[in-house]
């Protein structure tokens, strides 16, 4: 879908402190040859007093500081995790509106796994549309992983889990950086992929096994080469999608922010699939901080704009991706750079 009017007004991200991952490696909870293959320098951890809806709180609020709107003109906020959000049966999203944009701000929590802060973004948009030149609205994520029921080192090969909150407005009067298009695509049978052996009727104490439900897919369903190929086709069918309703090519794309994994996954993931270098992502971004659950993307752009890697007429392209298997992406153009921004070329 092509956007107009819907524009980037201020970004907000919240990260714990760096934490080693050869220290990881060499105490035995990074594997060696994971370790190698991924080339991660380090991820973010928060301390235990930091849950993810005030990692969000902190972010939201850079990102509203930073729009020059008030909490009252903004019409809706989307909360988005993939994992415990600080209390059971609660409405996180709620916290956040609340603490970041004030009592009255409708607020709505997007269950979406790791595609949740982009599928919030197309969402926002729609609202922002409706009320042309006047409407706008926050997304906002938040996450933390910690042992023993998440071992972010090793839950899941290619992938080291991150702290951290992201925010994004998106408002109609205008911004740094225009909206130009987003698109969405699916393949619901994948769920199965990381449902394991079945539903359970209450929640369970037990460690995340990502690894084990993968493992009962491929004995019960099929490969996960099989599952591989399907998540390519919808990924390349919906980066098609929103790069034609742009009106731009992948060679046109300046940036490209997409999931923080590791080296090897990324090199899939950009190149082999969608033919776009390495050099173009936030790797170096990526590989410092870790995967931050929903807020991958946004986090990314964030680091862009404060680093000053991005001036007028640039274009970004937003790929997101969730185990479901849901993909939303997205294409952006910066109008101007940003005045809390570091100038443009600082970041070369």
């Amino acid at each position: 879908m092509r956007w107009e009017g819907v524009y980037i007004a201020g970004t907000g991200v919240w990260l714990g402190g760096p934490e080693s991952a050869r220290a990881a490696m060499e105490s035995g909870r990074y594997d060696a040859e994971q370790y190698a293959a991924d080339e991660i320098v380090s991820v973010s951890v928060a301390d235990e007093s930091m849950a993810p809806p005030d990692m969000a709180v902190h972010a939201a609020t850079t990102a509203l500081k930073r729009s020059g709107l008030d909490g009252s003109e903004v019409d809706l906020l989307i909360h988005s995790g993939i994992w415990f959000q600080g209390v059971e049966m609660w409405p996180a999203a709620s916290y956040v509106a609340g603490h970041a944009l004030g009592r009255g701000v409708p607020a709505i929590g997007l269950d979406q796994e790791c595609n949740g802060g982009l599928g919030a973004l197309e969402l926002a948009a729609r609202q922002v549309s409706g009320r042309p030149g006047a409407g706008a609205a926050m997304v906002t994520t938040g996450d933390r992983f910690g042992a023993p029921l998440v071992e972010r080192w090793s839950s899941e090969p290619g992938f080291v889990y991150g702290d951290g909150g992201a925010a994004l407005l998106l408002s109609g009067r205008g911004g740094f950086a225009r909206l130009v298009s987003t698109a969405t695509g699916a393949d619901n049978s994948l769920e199965a992929v990381v449902r394991g052996p079945g539903l359970r009727p209450l929640p369970s104490a037990e460690p995340l096994d990502l690894l084990g439900r993968v493992g009962h897919y491929m004995r019960s369903r099929g490969s996960v080469r099989e599952a591989t190929e399907r998540v390519a086709a919808v990924v390349t069918s919906v980066v098609d999608t929103v790069l034609a309703d742009a009106g731009v090519t992948r060679g046109e794309i300046d940036r490209v922010v997409a999931l923080a994994s590791g080296r090897g996954r990324l090199e899939w993931q950009l190149p082999q699939l969608l033919g776009i270098p390495v050099e173009r992502s936030t790797w170096d971004f990526a590989r410092r901080v870790g995967h931050l659950g929903a807020g991958d993307q946004i986090a990314g752009f964030n680091d862009l704009l404060e680093r000053g890697e991005l001036g007028a007429r640039d274009r970004v392209l937003f790929v997101g991706g969730g185990s479901g298997f849901s993909c939303t992406c997205a294409v952006v153009e910066m109008v101007r750079a940003p005045e809390w921004g570091a100038p443009p070329g600082a970041g070369e």
